[in-house]
């Protein structure tokens, strides 16, 4: 979550990326507001000169310019809308982009913990809501103030005393808006999170509907939501509160200074010290006042909330990485070193307890063991998704989190049952890995997994659009798009979990022979639970309660009769040789 002062540079970095248009609206703004000012002032003239005994041509004449004024108000106002909108879409986009570079920056345990909920809320709700902000309120306010000020100054213009009564008037304004202020910021911050958690539940929710259903969770979720919403609604009331307290005492205050101006003008126009034309322009001008002040004081709604967003927005700059300021070294070469490596999730026991394992460039190591003995956490961190708590994991030498993510995905990519179909068509979810790939290595990468059939059979070839709408693709298709990206990335080392889970056998042994071919002369650690995967391996490394227990050839391990010999002759339903 972004600072204040944070939040203030930001917004001082946006203006000046556009500081000339910038520029543009505020001097636009201040004409119109002067023009503004002209009507009021001929019109006390106008009084005073007929109340003198002038003629009709003391009013053609002023009501004439009047009019010019009014229309040149006009003009100027939509041409500084316009100009205003303008600034405020380029801005809207330099956030967008800005938020979508920092998201794809974040290392994905970061992201994983902030969870999909909390930043689509604020890439979709916060991001709108700066958006508008920056679009409507912005130039509004701008306008706003500006007639505001030059009101005022008119008003002391006309006579300091009636001008020093109007400010006076306005005192109740200030105390409300203090009151507001000291409050909102808060508030607005806990509705934003509280919206944040909404989204998490929902999502998690409609994402996992079938495990939901399965193990008879709907009342749970259905309690977990009603609480969510229960929390955004108290934290709704509260900002509604806050509006209900601050928009009346503004509204009533608003009448204050007229009412000052008028009691104090009457009675110095009886002594004879002021026109009567001097009080109706002093009254005119502040009646005027409360139209640009209203909108100021509804925007200052608008910037609280906008403010609360953009503190959720700009926090992801802030946000934790791991790859240093000054860019990542480069590795010596393709060696992978886990040295000491302990490892333990947020407030969770420790899964991986002094992890020790070399890598060597070109081999096929594979990681077996059972069902949460660390395999996919050192998969994880293999890969640089997660940092080692105690230990290093090096490649090359440097660490593998100190890897830029440029970098990174060219040295380690990681391969999981996991896998997305980006809306789009299939050329594009294929140049998302190389941007620069021609249409051959398009083809030969589609290839090299087995998808080159069902890809060839689509209407429009590469150009086809994917999605629910469009082709959908299941999930074996999609596991050989992911694959196919990998090709296409030529990373050196591939970690593979259970990359082929989801394809049928048949289908998968066709994938893995064609990767085989593909991944030649490359470094590749398997995890697996197809034992066959660690048959063909270069060797196995056996994992057992967050340790590395066997290391060795297949061959050797089944002579050795330990754990993965257990595990090799139970996969095959065999009685292990050592229990005859």
């Amino acid at each position: 979550m972004a600072g204040r002062a944070e939040v203030r540079r930001a917004a001082g970095r946006l203006i000046r990326a556009d500081g000339r248009v910038f520029a543009a609206v505020l001097a636009l703004n201040a004409l119109a507001a002067a023009a503004g000012l002209v009507g009021p002032w001929l019109l006390g003239r106008m009084i005073d000169d007929v109340r003198a005994g002038a003629g009709v041509a003391a009013v053609d004449g002023p009501a004439l310019v009047i009019l010019v004024a009014a229309l040149v108000q006009l003009l100027l106002s939509r041409w500084a809308g316009h100009v205003g909108y303008r600034f405020g879409e380029r801005t809207l986009a330099r956030v967008r982009e800005e938020f979508v570079e920092r998201t794809l920056s974040l290392p994905a345990s970061v992201v994983e913990r902030a969870g999909t909920g909390d930043l689509t809320a604020r890439g979709t709700a916060d991001v709108t809501v700066v958006g508008s902000t920056l679009r409507d309120t912005g130039p509004q306010l701008l306008i706003a103030g500006a007639q505001a000020l030059f009101v005022v100054v008119a008003v002391f213009v006309i006579d300091p005393l009636l001008g020093v009564c109007g400010v006076l008037g306005l005192t109740g304004i200030v105390f409300a808006l203090r009151w507001y202020l000291r409050r909102a910021r808060t508030a607005y911050l806990a509705q934003g999170a509280a919206t944040s958690d909404v989204a998490e539940i929902l999502t998690a929710t409609a994402s996992g509907a079938r495990t939901v259903e399965a193990f008879g969770l709907r009342g749970r979720r259905i309690r977990a939501s009603r609480d969510a919403l229960e929390v955004s609604r108290v934290t709704r009331m509260r900002t509604l509160f806050l509006r209900n307290v601050f928009f009346p005492a503004v509204e009533v205050s608003y009448v204050v200074p007229v009412v000052a101006v008028l009691l104090v003008g009457g009675a110095l126009h009886a002594r004879g010290t002021l026109s009567l034309g001097t009080v109706v322009a002093a009254t005119l001008y502040l009646h005027r006042l409360a139209e640009p002040l209203d909108q100021i004081l509804n925007q200052v709604e608008q910037l609280q909330s906008s403010g609360a967003s953009f503190a959720r927005v700009e926090g992801l700059a802030g946000a934790p990485r791991t790859v240093p300021a000054g860019g990542s070294p480069v590795p010596q070469d393709d060696r992978i070193d886990v040295t000491g490596v302990r490892y333990a999730y947020d407030r969770g026991r420790e899964v991986l307890r002094g992890v020790d394992l070399t890598v060597r460039p070109g081999e096929r190591l594979a990681l077996v063991g059972p069902s949460g003995a660390g395999k996919t956490t050192l998969g994880r961190l293999l890969a640089g998704v997660d940092a080692p708590g105690d230990g290093t994991v090096t490649v090359g030498r440097v660490p593998v989190v100190a890897l830029d993510p440029e970098q990174l995905r060219r040295h380690v990519v990681l391969v999981t049952q996991e896998h997305h179909v980006f809306l789009g068509t299939l050329r594009d979810n294929l140049l998302i890995a190389e941007p620069g790939a021609d249409e051959a290595a398009l083809w030969a990468a589609l290839a090299a997994v087995g998808a080159e059939d069902w890809a060839g059979e689509l209407r429009d070839g590469l150009d086809t659009e994917l999605g629910p709408r469009a082709v959908p693709v299941d999930g074996s298709r999609a596991q050989q798009l992911a694959l196919a990206r990998v090709v296409l990335a030529d990373p050196h080392t591939l970690i593979l979990d259970e990359a082929t889970a989801l394809l049928d056998p048949t289908t998968a042994r066709h994938t893995e022979r064609a990767l085989a071919t593909v991944l030649e002369g490359r470094t590749v650690i398997a995890i697996a639970h197809r034992l066959h995967t660690a048959h063909d391996a270069d060797r196995v490394a056996v994992m057992e309660d967050g340790r590395v227990t066997e290391l060795g050839t297949h061959d050797d391990l089944v002579a050795a009769g330990g754990p993965y010999a257990a595990l090799w002759h139970s996969w095959h339903g065999d009685r292990d040789p050592a229990d005859t």
